[in-house]
């Protein structure tokens, strides 16, 4: 199910990027060959007429077996194709732009209409007063020792527990395979239950593997809106500044990760509850819209530069030329990304 979930959660993201480069393109009377989520053989495609010009023209849209990516394949961007009447090389330069650009603000827009959602339909979580269990996590000593949804913790080692930060303080206070004598109340009665927190690699911290009951706050519609705007903005400044750490080597690169840790991330993230997938799809929608106008080689960013300098030059680059850079960019991009898939293996197989 975590799988199923993080391929949703993925394709909803490429869709929207894809999308707002196929709109530009089309605005602009470039005429769009295909149109694909994902990468390698054809799963399905199907093929659907539009009008541009006044003659009729046929796009692709198709679904590959590879959903970690998609692509706009436009006439005039390859080399036999460089005559098209309406190829994006015939476009302007600033429309190429806007059709470069259009993607990665999608990807900013869908991450400003999921916070709007989450804020206005479904509300903000704030944790009740008492140490009340919401979630419990399968598989984790909670879950194993019998513990509850509703379950309210009123002592713990004999500790009179009266908010959910006293318990989380007793629960990381817990020596390494020590035990943690808890009080639970339930449906009116008094329980003794035993359990063996356990030391999460990743936080490093002892954990039962639960979370706290919430209620939620909805906001009103322009609030709602106001702060999508506003948490979009703090996130972006936020991702930004990681970057720059992880370039300049204060942040190892490590804190990066592939698609199984952005997988693993995505299934955790799902097991808080709706909220905090949708949170954490706009945080990965921003990070994609991020990624995408740095001006490396083969990303959205890069081709934007390009363009630029013949804004400026009054011609454009060397096909050959941009086309070799874009490939050595592409290639790199290929190593960094098997890198951090050896690593998200490698600290899964630790337990991190």
């Amino acid at each position: 199910m975590m799988i199923i979930i993080s391929l949703l959660v993925l394709a909803l993201i490429i869709l929207v990027h894809e999308w707002g480069h196929f709109m530009a393109a089309r605005s602009a009377g470039i005429e769009v060959l295909e149109f694909s989520i994902g990468f390698g053989p054809k799963l399905f495609s199907v093929n659907r007429p539009y009008k541009k010009g006044g003659a009729n023209s046929i796009t692709e849209f198709s679904l590959r077996l590879f959903p970690l990516g998609g692509f706009v394949r436009m006439a005039g961007t390859d080399p036999d194709d460089e005559d098209h009447e309406h190829g994006f090389n015939k476009a302007s330069p600033l429309q190429r732009i806007k059709v470069l650009a259009a993607g990665p603000v999608m990807n900013f827009v869908l991450a400003v209409f999921l916070f709007v959602f989450a804020f206005t339909v479904i509300g903000i979580p704030q944790p009740v007063e008492n140490a009340i269990i919401g979630e419990i996590i399968d598989g984790r000593p909670a879950a194993t020792a019998g513990l509850m949804t509703g379950d309210e913790i009123v002592a713990a080692n004999g500790q009179r527990i009266q908010s959910w930060e006293q318990l989380v303080g007793a629960i990381q206070q817990t020596p390494r395979e020590g035990t943690l004598l808890l009080q639970v109340k339930r449906d009116g009665q008094l329980y003794d239950m035993s359990v063996k927190p356990e030391y999460d690699t990743t936080t490093q911290t002892m954990m039962l593997g639960i979370s706290s009951m919430v209620t939620f706050h909805k906001m009103g519609l322009w609030q709602g809106i106001k702060m999508g705007f506003v948490n979009t903005y703090q996130t972006t400044v936020a991702m930004l500044q990681g970057l720059g750490q992880i370039i300049t080597g204060a942040v190892s690169t490590k804190a990066l990760a592939g698609p199984v840790g952005i997988t693993k991330m995505i299934g955790q993230a799902a097991q808080g509850g709706f909220i905090y997938l949708l949170n954490f799809t706009a945080l990965l929608s921003i990070n994609l819209g991020i990624i995408n106008l740095i001006p490396f080689p083969a990303l959205d960013g890069s081709r934007i530069v390009f363009t630029g300098i013949e804004m400026v030059r009054g011609r454009p680059i060397e096909p050959e030329r941009e086309g070799f850079i874009h490939l050595l960019g592409f290639m790199v991009l290929m190593g960094l990304i098997l890198l951090v898939t050896y690593n998200d293996i490698f600290m899964l197989l630790k337990g991190g």
